[in-house]
């Protein structure tokens, strides 16, 4: 597993109240081969076409938060992840 499973499956396990497509979000949103170039697409249900286009949107700002032009202070953002965090009962 990579990291985006092992987040999904310890978010799964610890009964967060982020929704099924969130987690879609953090489970896919590196299978680029499925999302960005249409593979594996016989394997889809109906419903996983929907949570792809979320995927999608969600990617854009992942890929696009990586670099030098995009640096954040960390110290400036704590509060608000923690805050975050306790939203989705991950404060623990």
């Amino acid at each position: 597993w990579g990291h985006d499973e092992y987040a999904y499956r310890m978010l799964a396990a610890n009964d967060t109240t982020i929704p099924q497509a969130g987690l879609d979000m953090v489970r896919y949103h590196s299978a680029y081969p499925m999302h960005d170039k249409g593979a594996y697409k016989h394997l889809l249900r109906p419903e996983d076409e929907e949570r792809l286009e979320w995927i999608t949107i969600f990617n854009k700002y992942d890929l696009y938060t990586k670099d030098q032009e995009n640096m954040l202070d960390p110290k400036e953002l704590l509060p608000y992840y923690l805050e975050l965090a306790d939203k989705y009962g991950l404060g623990g």
